[in-house]
């Protein structure tokens, strides 16, 4: 057997007011898994708690994600969660508000049989 890939989702999320990078990671998150219905751990006879995510997500300041709690969006399966610079961070013209954008890749795995 060997984990084999079977979806990649994406998604954004957005800090509008608070300059939260977990929160827009969160929502990003949230919005690459929201918007479907996965059916293909069934699909392949397996479980949906058999499901290995890794979750890769792009912001400007890495170090200000709180990877546990991006990982406790996932509804079941195994997870990893990798932060990376990527996103965006657009000040307002005052220079007294940031707006936060964070990228996220959800990135599915079933342990598969290998094929010769």
């Amino acid at each position: 057997m060997a984990l084999t890939r079977v979806i990649v989702e994406l998604g954004m999320g957005t800090d509008l007011t608070g300059a939260d990078y977990t929160k827009a990671a969160i929502r990003a998150l949230k919005d690459a898994l929201w918007h479907n219905s996965l059916t293909i751990a069934p699909a392949f006879g397996r479980k949906p708690q058999e499901m290995h995510v890794k979750v890769l997500i792009g912001v400007p300041k890495p170090e200000s994600v709180d990877k546990a709690a991006v990982a406790a969006v996932l509804p079941y399966g195994t997870s990893s969660v990798d932060v990376t610079e990527g996103g965006l961070e657009i000040m307002n013209d005052e220079g007294t508000n940031l707006t936060v954008i964070a990228n996220a890749a959800a990135i599915v795995y079933l342990d598969m049989p290998e094929t010769p």
